[in-house]
């Protein structure tokens, strides 16, 4: 289930290792309404990027997909879960190790002064709870000009957002982003921003390297996928460096990461090995 518009993506590598394991895969967009889903005996989450803008008409499609005969991948509860960024509060709560956040549901620019005391921060990021690529994401640094502030009532007047400090080594080292397929570690990447940016994403200019992760941050992988259940077939994991060398995760992305299946010569198969063992098992 693929809307890639823009966005740099490579899910058809997995296409000729799904046909070796007998699958035929294509891509089909999310809003087509004349899709009949029975058709299909599985239906994998690919890169339905626009899905933050139309989250309630997203959701449904996926209710209707589950209510078909048709298998979903990832499944519905863990899609769920994971719409809003509330899910990282669940992990904390289970005993994750995350970026420091705080919820709300509404802003009042009044408060902001108290969000820079919170963090004993002077730079902090904002950013909505259902949202992706970077797009609403701001980061804050004060004293707050009025401008700024006009932005952020703009942006997130009755809409959830959370605050978080601001981590400096996104800067120099960016984002580290772990793949997991059925529960397995797979391979990992490096994702560094331009000069000057944050944005670790490709689209905005970061540089992608496939890399082995760094001493520890293998081992704090697994342990916050620990703390998901059901496991998910396919997942990317990505954590931030601290001042104080630990590993926090930024996001779980459980319905449309990018794989970058292209950067481990061996990714594609075990992407379609996973997705093959998971639907023959529940069908």
């Amino acid at each position: 289930m693929a809307e890639q518009g823009d966005f740099v993506t490579d899910y058809d590598e997995s296409f000729v290792a799904m046909a070796a394991l007998g699958w035929h895969a294509e891509a089909v967009p999310w809003r087509d309404e004349t899709i009949v889903w029975d058709d299909y005996a599985a239906v994998y989450i690919c890169t339905p990027w626009d899905y933050p803008q139309h989250a309630e008409q997203f959701m449904r499609v996926l209710e209707a997909i589950e209510r078909s005969s048709a298998t979903l991948v990832n499944e519905l509860a863990l899609v769920r879960w994971t719409l809003a960024k509330t899910y990282l509060r669940d992990l904390e709560e289970r005993g994750a190790a995350i970026v420091p956040s705080i919820w709300f549901d509404d802003i009042d620019v009044t408060r902001i002064p108290q969000w820079f005391e919170t963090f004993a921060s002077d730079t902090l990021v904002i950013k909505p709870d259902i949202g992706g690529n970077a797009v609403d994401t701001f980061v804050l640094e004060r004293p707050l000009s009025a401008d700024s502030e006009d932005l952020l009532l703009r942006t997130f007047t009755k809409r959830p957002f959370l605050v978080q400090p601001f981590i400096s080594n996104i800067r120099s080292e960016g984002e580290f982003s772990l793949f997991f397929f059925g529960g397995e570690y797979s391979h990992a990447i490096q994702k560094i921003p331009k000069s000057g940016d944050f944005r670790v994403q490709e689209e905005h200019g970061a540089d992608i390297q496939s890399v082995q992760p760094p001493t520890g941050l293998l081992d704090t992988a697994r342990q916050v996928l620990a703390l998901v259940d059901p496991q998910p077939v396919y997942v990317r994991a990505d954590f931030v460096r601290d001042d104080h060398d630990r590993y926090l995760l930024m996001e779980l992305e459980l319905i449309e990461p990018s794989l970058y299946l292209r950067t481990d010569a061996g990714a594609a198969a075990r992407f379609a090995a996973a997705f093959d063992h998971y639907v023959k098992e529940v069908s």
